[in-house]
């Protein structure tokens, strides 16, 4: 009984495809159009953080999850986040600078 309350039917996995789906024509769309670039990779990493979102929750099952899992895992990703602030764009910033594209 407790695994069938946890269970998502499958209206809502093709609910979440299609929304997945949407999301990933929005960010092809976005590549055809021209938009400043600092607006674009903001929204491109936007939508991005929304689908990961969307992968994790529904079809990795956190959805169902207890809140310690979430607790534990909400840190990491800003962690990570942190990190790739640190390291990337600093480089790209000096790149950007030296006339490197």
């Amino acid at each position: 009984m407790n695994e069938q309350a946890h269970a998502g039917t499958t209206r809502l996995y093709i609910w979440v495809w299609g929304w997945l789906l949407a999301l990933t024509g929005v960010e092809v769309y976005l590549a055809y159009i021209h938009l400043a670039p600092v607006l674009m990779l903001t929204l491109l990493l936007g939508l991005s953080v929304i689908k990961a979102a969307l992968i994790m929750a529904y079809f990795m099952h956190l959805r169902f999850e207890r809140l310690s899992l979430f607790l534990t895992l909400v840190p990491v990703f800003v962690l990570c986040i942190c990190l790739i602030l640190i390291f990337f764009f600093p480089d790209s910033v000096r790149l950007q600078q030296i006339g490197i594209r």
